[in-house]
């Protein structure tokens, strides 16, 4: 029972050093999530409707800026092909 209870400790002992640095990690990526939600709500904002012109100009207002605010470009998903 006390030679189980060491190996516990040992093993939450051994990973206190990778919980600490993920942390900082988990919080930049959240960061940067948020960031890019904001930038998605202002083109929708910017531009509500739903026609091409529409969406070209959102698309264009999203990329700049995520662009502006150093953050990672959304994927845009392939064309649907018939």
């Amino acid at each position: 029972m006390v030679r189980q209870a060491g190996l516990v400790v040992l093993a939450l002992a051994a990973l206190a050093p990778v919980a600490a640095n993920a942390d900082p990690l988990g919080q930049q990526l959240m960061k940067k999530w948020a960031g890019s939600d904001h930038c998605s709500q202002q083109a929708y904002r910017a531009f509500p409707d739903y026609t091409t012109e529409s969406l070209a100009k959102r698309d264009l207002a999203l990329q700049q800026c995520l662009a502006g605010g150093n953050l990672p470009p959304r994927d845009i998903p392939p064309p649907n092909k018939p």
